[in-house]
């Protein structure tokens, strides 16, 4: 069995012994029932894999000696993910099966068909309630890169930022669409390659609510630059498209060429 893995924030990870408090050491003292000389590894979320051995187990807190440190270099493709806010939990299954497939950046989207309505403080206490989602997923699929969560926001707060913030910008971006006018996702991917020489370093895809977007939300986000795709005949649940999107990213950007 592999080592159990822990998330230590990279400003905590500088010295030779690494501190387990919070949650973490409770998992490891009372979950885990950790002893001294036992193995484990640390995830900073920079890229940065610590593997470690317990040293001292106290109350509240465990210390770990440093034995050996690897930095895993980030994916080629910084991917974005842009999901509209689906009933109850499902986006916590999306946020880890988002880490599980190589996002960088989630955006809960909220939209007209978003049942959802949030304000700032909610958003906030959402915001930390999922990053907290994804730090538990990279330490259960040991993704070295700690994904961002970001605040809910609407589509016209992403298209059109506040004075001073820059506008996001993709090498390539997809929305999944029902409308008729769509294309197939590969036929993206192989036109951004004729065109380019290479691969996208920065995607990003746009997966609407039950109901799907709007036709004017639609359009915003074409008009700012996302290619329409098909996902199948069939209609996808809000998580089904987004690992199907995800997972074709996954499959186009790690292909030869």
């Amino acid at each position: 069995m592999s080592a159990p893995r822990f998330y230590v924030p990279p400003e905590s990870c500088a010295a030779d012994v690494l501190r387990l408090d919070g949650g973490e050491a409770h998992h490891a003292l009372h979950v885990l029932r950790l002893k001294s000389g036992d193995a484990v590894t640390v995830l900073d979320g920079a890229g940065n894999e610590f593997f470690c051995t317990v040293e001292n187990c106290a109350r509240q807190s465990v210390s770990l000696r440093v034995v050996k440190k690897a930095f895993v270099p980030p994916p080629p493709c910084f991917i974005t993910l842009f999901q509209a806010v689906p009933r109850g939990k499902i986006i916590e299954s999306i946020i880890q099966k988002a880490v599980e497939l190589g996002a960088r950046r989630v955006v809960p989207l909220l939209t007209e068909h978003v049942v959802t309505r949030l304000d700032a403080r909610d958003a906030a206490d959402k915001r930390r309630k999922w990053q907290q989602v994804a730090v538990e997923a990279i330490k259960q699929c040991g993704a070295p890169w700690l994904p961002e969560i970001a605040l809910p926001a609407a589509i016209a707060e992403i298209l059109n930022p506040k004075p001073g913030s820059a506008p996001s910008a993709f090498d390539l971006s997809l929305v999944g669409s029902l409308q008729t006018e769509r294309r197939h996702p590969r036929d993206c991917f192989q036109e951004y390659l004729a065109r380019h020489g290479r691969r996208p370093q920065t995607a990003a895809v746009w997966i609407g609510p039950e109901g799907d977007f709007t036709l004017d939300e639609l359009k915003a986000i074409e008009s700012a630059g996302a290619q329409p795709i098909s996902l199948g005949n069939l209609v996808l649940r809000v998580e089904t498209a987004a690992i199907y999107c995800l997972s074709i990213m996954n499959y186009e950007l790690s292909a030869k060429i």
